[in-house]
């Protein structure tokens, strides 16, 4: 069992609040307003600047040159590809790049991203990584899931490219790697008396995760 499944386990309460959100359920079938999603899109393209930042703190606080470049693979991630698919999606709703970077910080965005980047300053790498992975592995495993369920709606449905990208191989790799990056920084850095503080970690994140989703379902400022 890798360390990320024993943190799902741990929150998985919280794990299935998160992935199993009412936005998540109304993408999968085509009813998720379009609104909530364009608000939902500029305040992650908001949320993704600040990840890429972390995982630039990560590459900081990785002491293996493999870890190093691993943490730097996952910012190209973000930054050429994940970023990339959200100027996309909102041009053509006619939202242009210039407005997501000017757009205003939601408190759910704020929140989240800022408890991250706190997690990474004053603890380890490990601790970072752990904060990172409810994102960068849930939407690969949320994707995935939609992707496979035949009650998924394909004809019409116009979130599917957001599905789509995060359950393509592309993505499915980066979530794939994250998982054993989160191993590999785990090694001499868990103990038995370390993991309930991880677990309270990953279950903030996850419940944060969720907050996002909800943020987008509100549109909520």
């Amino acid at each position: 069992m890798t360390l990320f499944d024993t943190l799902k386990r741990a929150r998985a309460d919280d794990w299935r609040a998160y992935t199993d959100h009412a936005f998540v359920r109304g993408m999968a079938d085509g009813t998720l307003p379009e609104p909530c999603f364009r608000h939902y899109l500029v305040q992650d393209y908001l949320f993704l600047i600040h990840f890429a930042r972390a995982y630039g703190l990560l590459a900081f606080k990785s002491e293996r040159l493999s870890d190093m470049r691993a943490a730097a693979a996952t910012m190209h991630a973000i930054l050429d590809q994940e970023m990339q698919l959200h100027v996309k999606l909102c041009a053509e709703w006619g939202i242009s790049e210039a407005e997501m970077e000017a757009a205003p910080e939601a408190g759910a965005t704020m929140a989240y991203t800022r408890y991250v980047l706190e997690r990474g300053l004053s603890g380890d790498a490990l601790d970072l990584q752990v904060a990172l992975s409810p994102c960068v592995i849930g939407y690969g495993e949320i994707a995935a899931r939609l992707m496979a369920d035949p009650g998924t709606k394909r004809e019409g449905n116009p979130y599917m490219v957001w599905i789509g990208e995060y359950a393509g191989e592309a993505y499915q790799q980066v979530a794939a790697d994250a998982i054993a990056a989160l191993d590999r920084g785990a090694e001499g850095r868990v103990t038995e008396a370390r993991m309930p503080s991880l677990a309270r970690t990953f279950g903030q994140a996850t419940r944060l995760e969720a907050a996002f989703w909800q943020m987008g379902l509100d549109r909520s400022p």
